[in-house]
């Protein structure tokens, strides 16, 4: 098995449970570059997922870095489950749950249906838990301040929304979506919607354009594979 690098690698990476994808880069990084004798390679990611997803990174090394923008603009699939009757203030378990809400009525049909609204090109608010910046400050910074903040919705576009299973309170779904998507906030605007309240309770990407993680490497078993290079 051959790799260059330093001229540049597109290398899919399964990221675990409780890794940021800053930590993934920076152990690969590390690796990379002790193995081809360089005291920093180029590499980032295209496309963060949070410590609580798991799934498709994208690492770019060497001159692919330069493709990074050009895979972050592709669509994303992922897969994933929402709690219903309960809602976090960061739309996922990164926080504790705020409030309860009774969800024993919702039917099959009723989710299911819901899902239409969300189809097509729609306005979306991040959740305050999050890296964007208003005023030139990360979202999260004033989150654990207590700080209220006006967040300006973006734009975004939802090409496919499915329910896969129902075992409530957990619905399980399948989205594909554009880039700039929070998952976590659809979770919050479908529990809205559903007027239970929701929270994103496991998410997974499993695809970036025509990348799947079908393909990817476990993490672990890269480092060996760089290890043995």
């Amino acid at each position: 098995m051959n790799f260059d690098f330093e001229k540049g690698e597109v290398l899919l990476i399964d990221k675990p449970l409780h890794w940021t994808s800053f930590d993934v880069v920076n152990k690969l990084r590390y690796k990379i570059s002790k193995k081809v004798n360089v005291k920093r390679i180029k590499i980032g990611h295209a496309g963060t997922l949070d410590p609580l997803a798991t799934g498709l990174l994208i690492i770019c090394t060497g001159k692919m870095t330069k493709q990074i923008d050009t895979f972050q603009a592709q669509e994303k699939e992922y897969t994933g489950s929402f709690t219903v009757g309960s809602t976090t203030p960061s739309y996922d378990l990164e926080t504790e749950i705020q409030f309860f809400a009774d969800y024993q009525h919702l039917t099959q049909k009723e989710i299911t249906e819901k899902t239409k609204e969300f189809i097509g090109t729609i306005n979306q608010k991040p959740p305050i838990f999050s890296a964007i910046k208003v005023n030139g400050k990360a979202l999260y910074h004033s989150a654990r301040k207590g700080e209220e903040v006006e967040i300006p919705t973006k734009q975004i576009t939802i090409h496919q929304f499915d329910i896969t299973n129902i075992a409530l309170p957990q619905i399980d779904f399948k989205v594909k979506c554009s880039k700039g998507t929070y998952i976590r906030s659809l979770a919050n605007d479908f529990g809205q919607s559903l007027q239970t309240g929701a929270h994103l309770s496991s998410l997974k990407r499993t695809k970036i354009g025509d990348y799947s993680i079908e393909n990817a490497y476990q993490l672990d078993n890269f480092l060996e594979i760089v290890d043995n290079l």
